[in-house]
């Protein structure tokens, strides 16, 4: 019954509003199913019945909110991240790792917005800038799927200068440069990054976001 639920939640997000047969489908339920538990759903404030459709309710947003995938870190990165926007106008981003793929936790708007604009909650592939600094200093059992030949020796690269750069290589007109955020013995709990249109000098910038990161570092180490 949970994983029908939840296959429901994920199709209401998705669609952001649909009709039960559409949602039956994308969830794999019988119609019959599907309705009985978007029924419960919307008594629990998790949908919201709109005319012949549903969306996503108001209990979900709130319980959204609240949701941190390490404690504070998303207050010790709101500082530093709208100083790092203010001073290199990048769209800035912090990040996590979930389900194999690069997660957006919150972000600044900046100068790629037209081409990225970053929601909380949006997803990419791993081989982003900044699921790369994650995926290149934590062991991970996340399914990232084949790794491509060269990973071992850029992994490398970025272990050892502490950044992970893409320029262009996912979105075109974007370039991006994102560190590892860490906490005791050097355990990354997220990362962050900053994107930026070609013709800036993307290394000025890993550095400037360099600076930012060893901030929420600080802000996140007890004591």
């Amino acid at each position: 019954m949970l994983d029908g639920a939840f296959a429901l939640l994920e199709a209401v997000q998705e669609a952001q509003e649909a009709g039960l047969t559409a949602l039956a489908a994308a969830g794999g339920l019988p119609k019959t199913t599907a309705y009985r538990l978007l029924e419960q759903l919307v008594e629990l404030g998790a949908v919201e019945r709109h005319g012949v459709n549903y969306r996503m309710g108001s209990r979900m947003f709130r319980l959204g909110r609240e949701w941190q995938p390490h404690p504070g870190l998303r207050a010790a990165a709101t500082g530093p991240m709208q100083q790092l926007a203010a001073a290199t106008g990048a769209t800035v981003v912090l990040c996590v790792l979930r389900e194999g793929r690069t997660l957006a936790v919150s972000g600044v708007p900046g100068m790629v917005d037209d081409v990225a604009l970053v929601q909380p909650g949006a997803t990419w592939p791993w081989t982003t800038a900044a699921g790369k600094a994650l995926v290149a200093v934590t062991p991970s059992s996340a399914p990232l799927g084949p790794l491509p030949g060269s990973w071992r020796q850029e992994a490398s690269v970025i272990r050892d200068s502490g950044m992970a750069l893409d320029r262009e290589a996912l979105i075109p007109g974007v370039c991006c440069a994102a560190v590892p955020v860490t906490i005791g013995r050097g355990r990354a709990v997220g990362a962050l990054c900053a994107m930026v249109d070609p013709s800036r000098d993307v290394r000025r910038l890993a550095h400037a976001v360099e600076r930012a990161g060893r901030a929420v570092d600080a802000r996140l180490r007890p004591g």
